[in-house]
C-alpha cells in the first residue's frame, strides 16, 4: 500500500495549486497556535534547540526550519531559475532583465519609504531594511493558488524578481545585521561549490552518495560562515546543468512543498496580534514606514522600476504578458514576512516596538496579498475565458 500511495502524494505535491494550499494551511495554523492559550507551547516548540554543538550546528527549531529546510526549497527554485535562463521563459537577455531592475527598484524604494516616514515622525532609521524582501515562498504559493490559468511568463518573472530580491535581502543582512563574516568558512563554502560544479559539470559524476554529502559539508560552511544558509541552496541549483536542474527539479519538489516549505511556515508564521501591537502600529513612525514600505513602496518600485525599463531601455515585457498582470505580481511583491520578521528582530530590541513593527508587517503583508488576489484573480478568469473561446474555435474548425 505505501509504495503504491507514495509516487501518488508525491505528483500531487508537484503540483503548484497543492504546495500552496499547503503552505496557506500552515501559515494559519501558526497564527492560530500563537494567539491561542496554548501560545506558550508554541513558543517553546520554536525555540527547543538540537544539533551538534562542536560543528557550530546547534539551533532552535525555528532556524533549522528557516536554514536547514528552507535550503531544499531554494535549491528547488535556484534549480527553476536556471532552467528559466538558459532554455525557457527568461533565456532572452531583455526579458530576464526586466525583473532583475524590478528586484533592484523594489528593494530600494521601500527602504526610501521607511526612512521618510519614520524620519518625519521622529522615529529610528535602523528598520529600513525590514520592508524590502519578497516572502518568495510565499509569493509564489499565492500565484499557485490563484492563477491557475495565468501564463508561465509571470510565474518565471516572479519567481526571477523573488529570488534577486531574497539574494539582495539577505546580502543586506550579512552586511548591515550581522556581527562579522568568518572567512575560512566561507572560503570553504565557496571551494565546495567550485568542486560541486567540476564534479557536474566537468567531470560528470553521477550518484546521490556524492553530491548529497558535498550539499551538507557546502550548508554547514555557509551557515557557520555567517551567511544565511540558503544562498547554497540558489547557488547549487544554479551550477547545475538545465537538464539536471530539471530532473532534480522534479525529485525534489514534493519534499520542497510538502514538508520542507510548510514546516517552515509553521514556525515562521506565528506573529502574536495583541491589541497594543495593532494600536501602535498607526502610532510609531517605525511601524508605520514599514507598512507603507511593504504595501505601497514594494508595488511602486516592482511596477515603477519594470514599466521604465520597459519604456526607455531595449528591454521588452514578454509578449504573452500585459501591464496588468505586472501590477499583480507587483502587489505580490509586497509579502514580506518571513525575512521582514527576521530583520525587525536584529534591528529593533524596544519590546514594544518590535511588537508594532511585526504587527505592520503582518498588517502590510496581508493587504498585498488581498490586492495581487483581486488583481490577479480578475486576470486568470480573463486568459481562463480567452482560451475556452481559443478551444471551443479549434474545436468547431476540427469538425467542419
Amino acid at each position: 500500500m505505501f509504495p503504491r500511495s507514495t509516487p501518488r502524494l508525491a505528483q500531487v505535491l508537484r503540483t503548484e495549486t497543492t504546495g500552496g494550499i499547503v503552505l496557506l494551511a500552515a501559515t494559519l495554523a501558526a497564527l492560530a497556535w500563537a494567539n491561542s492559550p496554548l501560545s506558550g507551547s508554541y513558543e517553546t516548540a520554536g525555540s527547543f534547540r538540537f544539533g551538534v554543538t562542536s560543528l557550530g550546528l546547534e539551533m532552535s527549531v525555528r532556524h533549522w526550519a528557516s536554514e536547514g529546510l528552507l535550503t531544499v526549497f531554494f535549491f528547488v527554485a535556484g534549480a527553476e531559475l536556471k532552467r528559466e535562463l538558459v532554455t525557457g521563459e527568461l533565456r532572452r537577455p531583455a526579458a530576464a532583465a526586466l525583473p532583475v531592475v524590478a528586484a533592484a527598484a523594489g528593494t530600494a524604494l521601500p527602504a526610501a519609504v521607511y526612512l521618510a516616514v519614520s524620519h518625519a515622525g521622529g522615529g529610528g532609521l535602523g528598520g529600513w531594511a525590514v520592508p524590502m524582501a519578497t516572502d518568495i515562498a510565499f509569493a509564489l504559493g499565492v500565484l499557485a493558488v490563484i492563477g491557475s490559468h495565468l501564463p508561465p511568463a509571470l510565474r518565471a518573472f516572479l519567481l526571477t524578481l523573488a529570488v534577486v530580491d531574497d539574494l539582495g535581502a539577505i546580502l543586506v543582512i550579512a552586511v548591515f545585521f550581522t556581527s562579522g563574516i568568518h572567512w575560512a568558512p566561507l572560503a570553504g563554502a565557496l571551494a565546495g561549490l567550485v568542486l560541486f560544479r567540476v564534479l557536474h559539470a566537468r567531470l560528470h559524476v553521477r550518484g546521490w552518495y556524492v553530491y548529497v554529502p558535498l550539499a551538507v559539508a557546502v550548508w554547514a560552511l555557509t551557515h557557520n560562515s555567517g551567511v544565511h544558509a540558503t544562498v547554497a541552496g540558489v547557488a547549487m541549483g544554479m551550477l547545475l546543468r538545465p537538464s539536471a536542474a530539471g530532473r532534480a527539479e522534479h525529485l525534489l519538489r514534493p519534499l520542497s512543498a510538502g514538508v520542507a516549505v510548510p514546516l517552515f511556515a509553521l514556525f515562521a508564521a506565528g506573529v502574536t496580534v495583541s491589541g497594543p501591537a495593532l494600536a501602535g502600529m498607526f502610532r510609531q513612525p517605525e511601524s508605520l514606514g514599514v507598512l507603507l514600505g511593504l504595501f505601497a513602496g514594494k508595488f511602486a518600485g516592482v511596477f515603477g522600476g519594470t514599466y521604465l525599463t520597459a519604456r526607455f531601455t531595449r528591454a521588452r515585457l514578454d509578449p504573452a504578458l500585459a501591464w496588468p498582470d505586472i501590477a499583480g505580481v507587483s502587489a505580490l511583491a509586497g509579502i514580506g514576512f518571513t525575512v521582514s520578521l527576521l530583520v525587525t528582530e536584529l534591528a529593533f530590541t524596544d519590546p514594544g516596538t518590535a511588537e508594532s513593527v511585526k504587527a505592520a508587517v503582518l498588517t502590510g503583508s496581508l493587504a498585498a496579498a488581498a490586492v495581487a488576489c483581486a488583481v490577479l484573480k480578475t486576470r486568470d478568469v480573463r486568459y481562463r475565458a480567452a482560451r475556452d473561446a481559443q478551444d471551443a474555435s479549434e474545436n468547431t474548425e476540427s469538425v467542419s
